[in-house]
């Protein structure tokens, strides 16, 4: 809580601009408590911040569990130990050399060669709801487009999609609600065997893989050497974790909650539609806008000094980055939803220095060919209603 504002309640989820415009206005820095720790909203303090060694990502396998119950901290031993082995969670010389593993298969020109599949899969989808009255945009659309793509780079069977990310949502589900639920012994016992199930499925593709590679991600990372270092097997399965699940959660949240932007802003809409054009710098603005990332945790290894306050180390801090991308300080009339808009200075939507998302340019693909599509396709595309839609968004708190 930090007033009478709940950080987990649907209302914020729904929209939490107005909260992050009052302590952006109030405070640089406020605590929200133990559970939730440093809340930081400006631009200028995030940028710095991203970069500074003494926040670190490491300690948030810690972090996360001193809180819980001796039993709920067993009951998610199996989520533990693969997210102890991903490079997200890990801080240089680790995450360098983990992401300088991995890296080589999302080069530009290698993001580039998955145009053609992009546009395939995302025209086979439309495909399905042209002649519907009602569609939903996420689960019809924003969600099966991103996935389908990586459930191809990764060389895995299309049918097994839905327990994929059923297992991996139970995980996503525990890392950004054990903290705050009053019983987390459901959400840790979940995320556990939910955990042990992907691991072992990921063990098994790994092993064929191993025997008879294919010209997949998968084969890729087991074949990849640099400097004479390979990936160990518990860091092959939590990278093939990652994979599957960053490889279509921020931009599943980016393409929905994008076409919600334009829908809700008509002008901006035929804007596109008159100028196609257009649809590089207003895939830029609408990760602005409506940042799918809405905050990255980072723990204080030492003292941090900003404002009048004092990190100390151990603290949780909260890097607004949808606060930061609505600072008026660096964007002008920052409320406003512009598609004309210029992309510069950046945005605060896939990080900053090492941590800078891996996947950035694949997202940036997927969403400008998901716009295209479906805004060539679907002249007559509106909202069903604000109160029913068959627009389903939410502003993701990974």
């Amino acid at each position: 809580m930090v007033g009478q504002i709940d950080l987990h309640s649907p209302e914020f989820l729904a929209n939490p601009y107005p909260f992050y415009r009052h302590l952006r206005t109030t405070s640089r820095i406020c605590w929200a408590g133990d559970q939730v720790g440093w809340l930081i909203t400006r631009h200028a303090d995030i940028s710095a911040m991203i970069h500074d060694p003494r926040l670190a990502s490491g300690p948030l396998t810690t972090a996360l569990y001193q809180d819980l119950p001796p039993e709920a901290v067993e009951a998610a031993a199996p989520f533990r130990a693969t997210m102890e082995h991903n490079m997200i969670w890990q801080d240089p010389p680790d995450h360098t050399r983990l992401r300088g593993l991995v890296s080589k298969a999302f080069t530009p020109r290698m993001v580039e060669a998955l145009r053609p599949k992009t546009q395939a899969v995302a025209d086979d989808l439309l495909d399905r709801v042209q002649g519907a009255e009602r569609m939903d945009v996420i689960q019809d659309y924003a969600y099966p487009l991103p996935a389908l793509v990586m459930m191809d780079m990764l060389g895995l069977p299309t049918e097994d999609l839905d327990q994929l990310k059923a297992w991996s949502d139970d995980g996503v589900d525990f890392f950004a609600n054990a903290r705050y639920a009053t019983e987390p012994l459901e959400l840790a016992t979940r995320a556990g065997e939910s955990f042990r199930a992907i691991t072992e499925y990921f063990a098994d593709v790994v092993a064929r893989r191993r025997r008879a590679p294919e010209d997949d991600l998968i084969s890729a990372m087991i074949a990849i050497e640099q400097a004479g270092d390979r990936l160990s097997e518990q860091e092959m399965l939590a990278t093939c974790v990652l994979l599957l699940a960053a490889g279509h959660e921020t931009t599943a949240n980016l393409i929905g909650n994008g076409v919600l932007a334009l829908l809700r802003h008509p002008s901006q809409l035929q804007l596109l539609r008159d100028d196609p054009s257009l649809l590089a710098q207003a895939t830029e603005e609408l990760l602005r806008y409506d940042t799918p990332i809405q905050f990255i945790r980072r723990v204080a290894t030492a003292d941090v000094e900003i404002a009048n306050a004092t990190i100390r180390p151990g603290q949780v801090v909260m890097l607004l980055l949808g606060a930061a991308n609505r600072d008026p300080d660096v964007f002008a009339n920052p409320e406003q939803l512009d598609v004309t808009r210029q992309p510069r200075p950046h945005s605060l939507f896939f990080g900053l220095g090492h941590h800078f998302c891996l996947g950035a340019h694949l997202a940036r693909l997927e969403a400008r060919l998901a716009f295209a599509t479906l805004l060539r396709r679907l002249p007559r595309l509106a909202l069903a209603s604000e109160a029913s839609s068959g627009i389903r968004t939410r502003s993701s708190m990974a």
